[in-house]
């Protein structure tokens, strides 16, 4: 590359993000090519069958196999009978829909946008601002591959006190989610008993992805879209946006009293 500045021009060396495509294959079936950073991947495609419904649990998961190309990857799950025959269903469903994104109500229920409620949990913590900015301020020193390209994404797990348990970073923000998630589900963790903290904004995929894995609360440092905070009042999530500098916006959980 070549830095420019007032003046000069010279030659240069930096690091850069890697993007990759790795192929989900599941019981033999290719179901999805994603775009992501080539690491953590069997973790990814644990949590990206978790986060999508295509298992309801890790335990319906019963073998992960990685194999590198030069040009891509690929991970082969196998996973439950049940499951597997649910998938082909939904496949067949979504046949022949192009063009028209989200066409009305019947897509709308396909993309399964509104999350079941979260489940009561005995004795869950309740999550604290200040929680909430001890991670902010401790994530960017377990962000290596950030500091080193600038241009990745991070999620970390999170104990209610705020402490940063683990963390995971890809290019892609859902796909950094889906790798902590399927972290934590192959070291079996309580999802239910801690937060989300992510440096990005608050989207609808990735309150949909907490909401399913029961996770009680999302906080990131950007914004929210509606569609972000409506999902998380539908599903009882906890959603804690602007996260940064000791201070921050709660769009939807127990601290409201009225709507944003």
């Amino acid at each position: 590359m070549v830095r420019h500045g007032p003046g000069f021009a010279r030659p240069g060396r930096d690091r850069v993000a890697e993007e990759f495509p790795v192929a989900l294959v599941f019981n033999g079936v290719s179901h999805a090519v994603m775009m992501t950073t080539p690491r953590d991947l069997e973790a990814f495609a644990v949590g990206f069958a978790l986060t999508e419904g295509i298992v309801g649990a890790a335990a319906d998961i019963f073998d992960v196999e990685l194999a590198m190309h030069e040009s891509g990857a690929e991970v082969q799950l196998s996973i439950a009978q049940e499951a597997f025959m649910s998938l082909k269903q939904r496949r067949r469903t979504l046949a022949g829909r192009t063009g028209c994104g989200v066409c009305g109500l019947e897509s709308l229920e396909l993309l399964d946008l509104v999350p079941a409620p979260l489940a009561p949990v005995p004795g869950r913590a309740v999550i604290r601002p200040e929680a909430v900015w001890r991670a902010a301020r401790d994530m960017p020193a377990r962000q290596p591959l950030m500091r080193e390209t600038g241009g990745v994404h991070a999620a970390a797990w999170c104990a209610p006190d705020g402490g940063v348990l683990h963390v995971m970073e890809d290019v892609g923000r859902h796909n950094a989610l889906d790798k902590l998630i399927g972290h934590l589900a192959l070291r079996r963790a309580d999802l239910r008993h801690g937060f989300v903290f992510m440096s990005s904004r608050a989207s609808y995929e990735l309150v949909r992805k907490a909401a399913r894995m029961q996770i009680p609360a999302l906080a990131t440092i950007s914004a929210p879209t509606s569609l972000a905070i409506g999902i998380a009042r539908q599903a009882g999530m906890r959603l804690f946006s602007f996260c940064r500098d000791e201070s921050l916006s709660e769009f939807a959980g127990e601290a409201l009293a009225h709507d944003c």
